[in-house]
């Protein structure tokens, strides 16, 4: 596992983290809600991916 990954997941949850709260506390439940959906697809989006790249590897090794 690449730790860059990691990194990159962690990343994107400190920066949705901090967004929500300051939104919050600003009065702007909504976009705070809408930045926690963005900051969630963003890291399906990455983990998608991986994913991908996990079955590939799966069907070389058993060559299907």
């Amino acid at each position: 596992m690449n730790v860059d990954l990691i990194f990159q997941i962690a990343g994107v949850g400190i920066i949705v983290a901090v967004l929500n709260q300051l939104l919050t506390r600003a009065g702007r439940d909504e976009q705070a809600l809408l930045t926690t959906i963005a900051g969630l697809v963003a890291v399906l989006f990455i983990l998608s991916q991986q994913i991908g790249d996990l079955f590939d590897t799966v069907k070389n090794i058993f060559s299907l």
